[in-house]
């Protein structure tokens, strides 16, 4: 099992798409199995040339890709400037299936599990799925519902393509030819293949837990018997000063995947905003459907705290393996990089310094990112998710 990456800078789309192949074709002169390709806006008007060349060069059992405000390889994250990232892997015998879901075709392959699993070619050996969607007619919250209810246990990793600001912009690869709607992706499945993911949603939690005695929809009405802003109020006053500051920087609920933990912590929350709040009835609005009974938590984010979560997210107990990992997508929201760390490259300069050395590592800046949490596929918001691959133990 072999993975490699390449990365190119030119603004020329022929020349970056020639150097990127001739790099992965020169590491992986024999056959590649998959190759997934990323690009900024430079690139678009050109995605059909700069895919014709990487295609005709590697011969790729699979193939997909897309376009993005930003993309990353090695140890680089090319932001507001032309760039091509490429990771090319060979993987024996593990079956790559490419798909390409159509905005109509949703609803339809959602309600049968059969068609639903044929189209993705995923089943009980399925090891993950890789993705990456346009998010103006991709419907994914219901993609990832129908992932969770057909094939449960399977997870989900990738982002949502960034570059264009209106329907029909953004470019999405499958295989030889090139999409501007719906998802593409890969089911990859069997084989001596470990797919591990890492979610790191940026965010710390504080104060105490809290259980949901009152909701409705998004609305949580009370928290523990008392008006949920009254127990806000409460939990801010408990913060530490450093804490109360970071509220600047807006307000999160993170809700636990698992009741029946007796003790939480990073990894067992799904991070959302606090919408708004009402000061009439004291209720809280938050980005999630919630119900009656469920476990929260209040979350601050800054950037210390993003880069100290995605720390203990690739932590080496939590990477350690029965084979060293050997390559790794990164899917990181284009809210983070310079937009929120004060140097540039830090996801992925926390990636190289967590992975082996000969890992090789591509990705893109997405509009959401997707990845499990507490073993349900979730689309998220300021988060890097990771896909990482390994030989699996025997």
């Amino acid at each position: 099992m072999r993975f490699n990456a390449a990365l190119s800078e030119h603004e020329s789309t022929p020349h970056a798409a020639e150097a990127v192949a001739a790099s992965a074709k020169a590491a992986m002169p024999d056959s590649i199995d998959v190759a997934f390709v990323f690009f900024t806006a430079h690139h678009a008007s050109e995605a059909d040339e700069l895919l014709a060349r990487i295609w005709a060069k590697l011969s790729p059992q699979a193939l997909i890709g897309c376009s993005g405000e930003g993309v990353i390889a090695l140890d680089r994250e090319i932001e507001r400037a032309p760039g091509i990232a490429l990771l090319v892997g060979r993987l024996p015998g593990v079956n790559v299936q490419p798909f390409h879901i159509r905005r109509e075709e949703f609803a339809e392959l959602a309600s049968d599990p059969k068609a639903f699993k044929e189209r993705l070619g995923a089943g009980d050996p399925t090891r993950a799925v890789i993705a990456m969607g346009d998010p103006f007619t991709t419907p994914i919250p219901a993609f990832l519902e129908a992932m969770d209810e057909h094939l449960g246990g399977v997870p989900v990793i990738g982002g949502m393509a960034s570059a264009a600001h209106r329907p029909g912009e953004n470019v999405l690869f499958y295989n030889d030819g090139s999409v501007n709607e719906g998802l593409v992706g890969v089911s990859l499945s069997g084989g001596d293949l470990e797919v591990q993911t890492v979610v790191s949603q940026g965010c710390r939690p504080v104060g105490k837990t809290f259980v949901i005695t009152r909701s409705k929809d998004n609305v949580i009405f009370t928290l523990g018997g008392k008006p949920a802003l009254m127990a806000l109020r409460d939990a801010i006053m408990e913060m530490p000063a450093g804490d109360r500051e970071l509220l600047e920087n807006g307000l999160f609920v993170g809700r636990a995947i698992s009741e029946y933990k007796e003790r939480f912590g990073r990894g067992d929350f799904l991070v959302r905003n606090v919408m708004g709040v009402d000061n009439d009835s004291g209720a809280i609005a938050v980005g999630e459907l919630v119900r009656t009974g469920q476990t929260v938590q209040f979350h601050v984010r800054d950037a210390a705290t993003a880069s100290e979560d995605l720390g203990l997210m690739l932590a080496p107990q939590q990477l350690a393996g029965p084979a060293p990992l050997t390559g790794a997508l990164l899917f990181s929201c284009n809210g983070r990089g310079t937009r929120l760390f004060d140097r540039p490259c830090h996801d992925v300069s926390a990636a190289r310094a967590a992975l082996p050395a000969g890992a090789a590592v591509a990705g893109f800046f997405a509009a959401g990112e997707l990845g499990p949490v507490g073993g349900r596929n979730f689309i998220h918001g300021h988060t890097a998710s990771f896909a990482l691959f390994r030989a699996a133990g025997r």
